[in-house]
């Protein structure tokens, strides 16, 4: 009776995305108007593919954007190691990811965008493609994707599953969850991120035996190696950063620039040399940072404008993509951004923690806060999430740099504990993801005879 509901909610979402293509592609050529979509590339978002399908197996992975893509990157490098055989492709959405991820994937790699969820574009999708498994990353849980792959018996898992409260709360109305439970069912694997999204998948009638785990994939982006692009810049840059006092602010969002800015010049009251180097979340926000410091006067790098630090100049704004692992390595100290305003849900800590930063947070870290308590469980060092809250001696962040730039011993043990605990929670989880795919997965599909 439940899988019937299921099937009836689902026909009801099939006619209305179907009933909606013509706005559905409207909105798309306003995105590409707007520089929203690839100029070029655009119609892959239709299910029109650019390149040829290659004969034999196929793994498809599919992530929506930079965070979740990067993620599934050491996975994909892990199944062309072991199955030379198949040939992998990788979607995502958005063009920041796609300008990132090009770089750092294996070249034999096919990778378009994702086509939308609609009854067109996924049918000629996945009729071109024909995969023999598909790979979703995190939240991506498409009706049309999902039903219309197990109707093709396509083989589908779920990694580094995650359902926040506010997803949870909209899948489990009582209309929509026999279509929540009719997809999941479809599922092969789930692996959840932690025991809490289990338990919310579980509330979602998720079958249980599907839900295994294996750590979170977010600690093995720490381990891919970044492009070198423009070396010679950044080994020019770190010659201007020594013997500085040196902090970064990473993956800042609009709005955030401000606590920066205002931590930034409490610190230079207590050390004038100090360098503040900001890394906008989205590159055209370094921009308008630039011009709002230069209403007041206030000298900027950009590295877009390879500006170097000049006598004067305090702040340098890397409004760049794909740079900032690579920032990570030239900083001590790394305060993850995406963190310091209400609703803000977080960004990736391990990255900076593999690269021996001291890492602090804000307050609102959103799903990674289980990476942080995993953290700090195994060194309290590891990580500090700070508040917004000001006491008699001022701004709590401004307290925590301060303490780091003038006690040597502080801010060698934060680094150290931060690369440990990093080394400690992604040993092995390449190779857990591989085993438990291998085992569900690709044994049955990948062996099955491609049409």
């Amino acid at each position: 009776m439940r899988r019937e509901r299921g099937k009836l909610v689902y026909k009801i979402y099939r006619a209305l995305t179907y009933g909606l293509s013509p706005l559905i592609h409207l909105h798309l050529r306003w995105r590409k108007f707007r520089g929203l979509e690839h100029p070029l590339r655009w119609r892959e978002r239709l299910g029109f593919p650019s390149f040829p399908r290659p004969p034999g197996p196929l793994l498809w992975f599919h992530a929506v954007s930079l965070g979740e893509g990067m993620c599934a990157i050491p996975v994909i490098k892990c199944c062309i190691e072991r199955r030379p055989d198949v040939t992998v492709l990788m979607t995502t959405t958005t063009t920041s990811a796609f300008e990132v991820i090009k770089h750092q994937l294996p070249n034999n790699v096919i990778y378009q965008f994702s086509p939308i969820d609609t009854p067109a574009a996924i049918d000629a999708f996945l009729c071109y493609w024909n995969p023999n498994a598909v790979i979703l990353i995190e939240s991506e849980l498409w009706p049309n994707l999902i039903i219309g792959a197990a109707k093709k018996r396509i083989a589908l898992a779920l990694l580094n599953a995650r359902m926040s409260a506010k997803s949870y709360d909209s899948w489990s109305q009582s209309f929509i969850i026999p279509l929540t439970s009719l997809m999941l069912s479809k599922f092969l694997l789930i692996l959840p991120l932690s025991t809490t999204q289990a338990i919310r998948f579980q509330l979602l009638q998720c079958p249980p035996f599907i839900i295994n785990f294996c750590g979170d994939l977010k600690y093995a982006v720490g381990n891919i190696e970044t492009a070198e692009g423009d070396q010679r810049a950044l080994e020019e840059l770190q010659v201007q950063l020594m013997n500085r006092k040196v902090w970064m602010a990473s993956s800042i969002h609009k709005g955030e620039e401000k606590v920066m800015l205002d931590v930034h010049k409490a610190l230079k009251q207590i050390h004038p040399d100090i360098i503040t180097i900001i890394v906008p979340r989205h590159p055209h926000h370094g921009e308008l940072i630039d011009l709002e410091l230069e209403k007041e006067g206030v000298r900027v790098a950009l590295r877009s404008r390879h500006d170097k630090l000049l006598p004067g100049t305090n702040i340098y704004v890397v409004d760049t993509l794909g740079e900032l692992k690579k920032f990570y390595r030239l900083t001590p100290i790394a305060v993850i951004g995406g963190s310091f305003l209400p609703g803000s849900a977080g960004h990736n800590i391990s990255e900076a923690a593999a690269a021996g930063c001291a890492v602090l947070t804000g307050p609102y870290i959103g799903h990674f806060s289980y990476m942080a308590i995993q953290m700090q469980r195994l060194n309290p060092l590891s990580v500090l999430q700070t508040s917004l809250r000001c006491q008699v001696s001022g701004h709590i962040l401004v307290e925590a740099l301060s303490n780091l730039l003038t006690d040597a011993k502080l801010l060698e043990a934060r680094q150290e504990a931060a690369k440990q605990a990093y080394h400690a929670l992604s040993h092995g989880i390449t190779e857990n993801v591989w085993s438990l795919l291998d085992l569900h997965i690709f044994r049955n599909a990948l062996d099955a005879e491609v049409p």
